[in-house]
């Protein structure tokens, strides 16, 4: 057995599940990071146009996720295969699972990459964006859409290496990237010239010396290039290590065939996380729309746009904690090894809920300096820190949410983690964001958020508390 399928069978789990998840969590955070970064100097850049700059890159951020919804179903349907085959010592299938993975993903970016250049203008137009909106989401998505094949090879194949417990690789990758997307951006957003950052020195309470920049000046185009540039550096990153041996999988040339029984598996069980994205992006669809009615237009846009970005924050580490428990269930599992499987699970999510509470105590207090962060424009930052401490009321709960969808795709019953992913986007939230505002206009949409999050922790508990007694007779052989 290869050393690091021994940590996932005997390893402690409270271990065990720091060794995995620290390194996810740093990733994800920095991936949180590098997102926001993106914004904060575009709406620097972009002065009065600022709010414009901002509800475009917000607009074109669903469509990003639909792309990266893709990767992540066909990645995260593989590391579950492979990671369950790792546990029941198959090597040869775990390798097969590998190499579909890779094909699946260049198959669906040509496909992405053609059909995307061909519609993006209703698409967007479709996301809400307005005239005044629609050249800067142009602009950005463009780059972005040529590009795909980098985002979805890197997010895909991080999957892979997780799967195998080597959660330090993939971490390199998304700090790798981060790293390089946080050196360009300046470069390429920015025109020469001396940068003021007046808006760090308003939340430091010192002065900040202006930096001479001899940039590019191409504003959002320039926050897509540093994007691709940096997502191209992480999968030239995976490449090198799958390359040079350092995994416990062998890549085979054969294993690139694709095979419909590996293919039909993966989506399935990928199609959990496929449906939260792609439902976040119809939520994201009916919500700006909702907005344009109720909301006033690029202002309240803009809102949930940076509302999106310091969720992030939260949740990234929480899907942090997710990918460091998916190797361990996948593979205890696969092992017939149930009892690790619940102790895992609950630990992740005492972690997850704490992680929760803090997210949801810093939004609480401090709502109005993050969204000075971004911008300068007082109805921006007034509107948004009212909205934002609607939204987080039951933040607290998500936690359990995220856990609970991850136990079903670990262990590969696609059905549940398919329901549980749509419940609280398609189930509750996009009734509630239609019919709410009938009764409290803006208002009403912000806290739909809350009451979706509150009906989906319900849902989630019953399933995984049904789960538990089924995992509880397996492992007492009845």
């Amino acid at each position: 057995m290869h050393e690091r399928s021994k940590l996932l069978a005997d390893e402690s789990i409270g271990k065990l599940l720091f060794k995995l998840s620290a390194p996810a969590t740093v990733g994800m955070l920095v991936q949180a990071l590098y997102n926001i970064v993106d914004t904060v100097f575009v709406g620097q850049a972009l002065g009065e146009n600022s709010v414009q700059g901002i509800a475009g890159i917000s607009i074109a951020f669903p469509i990003m996720m639909v792309i990266m919804a893709i990767a992540l179903a066909i990645g995260i349907g593989g590391a579950s295969m492979i990671s369950r085959s790792l546990g029941e010592g198959n090597q040869e299938r775990a390798e097969n699972v590998m190499g579909n993975v890779l094909s699946l993903v260049l198959i669906m970016s040509l496909f992405i990459i053609i059909a995307g250049s061909i519609y993006l203008t209703p698409l967007l137009k479709l996301f809400g964006a307005t005239d005044t909106i629609l050249p800067y989401a142009t602009e950005y998505m463009t780059v972005i859409l040529h590009g795909s094949g980098f985002f979805m090879f890197a997010l895909a194949m991080n999957n892979v290496v997780r799967s195998e417990g080597n959660a330090k690789v993939a971490m390199y990758t998304m700090l790798i990237s981060a790293l390089v997307n946080v050196i360009l951006d300046p470069l390429f957003i920015f025109k020469s010239g001396y940068i003021e950052f007046n808006f760090l020195a308003d939340k430091l309470g010192t002065t900040v010396q202006p930096l001479y920049l001899h940039g590019f000046g191409l504003g959002v185009k320039g926050a897509a290039i540093a994007t691709i540039l940096a997502q191209a550096t992480g999968a030239l990153f995976l490449i090198w290590y799958f390359a040079s041996g350092n995994s416990s999988l062998r890549f085979r040339l054969k294993n690139l065939i694709p095979r419909f029984d590996i293919a039909f598996e993966s989506i399935s069980i990928g199609m959990g996380p496929l449906a939260r994205n792609a439902s976040s992006s119809l939520v994201v669809i009916v919500l700006n729309n909702i907005l344009l009615i109720y909301g006033g237009g690029d202002v309240a846009i803009a809102i949930f746009g940076v509302v999106n970005r310091l969720f992030m924050f939260t949740f990234m580490p929480m899907y942090g904690i997710v990918q460091g428990l998916q190797p361990i269930v996948g593979f205890n599992y696969g092992a017939r090894n149930f009892s690790r499987v619940m102790e895992s699970v609950k630990l992740s999510m005492m972690v997850t809920t704490t992680i929760a509470v803090a997210g949801f105590i810093v939004l609480l207090v401090f709502p109005g300096q993050l969204f000075g962060i971004f911008t300068s424009d007082q109805q921006l930052i007034s509107s948004g820190a009212s909205a934002t401490r609607i939204m987080i009321l039951a933040l607290p709960l998500v936690g359990f949410q995220v856990v609970g969808a991850s136990l079903y795709q670990a262990i590969g019953k696609a059905l549940p983690s398919f329901f549980l992913a749509m419940s609280r986007q398609l189930l509750f939230l996009i009734p509630l964001v239609i019919i709410l505002p009938h009764f409290f206009q803006l208002t009403g949409v912000w806290l739909a958020f809350p009451l979706s999050d509150s009906l989906s922790f319900l849902l989630t508990f019953m399933l995984v508390l049904r789960e538990f007694k089924i995992l509880t007779r397996l492992e007492n052989g009845s």
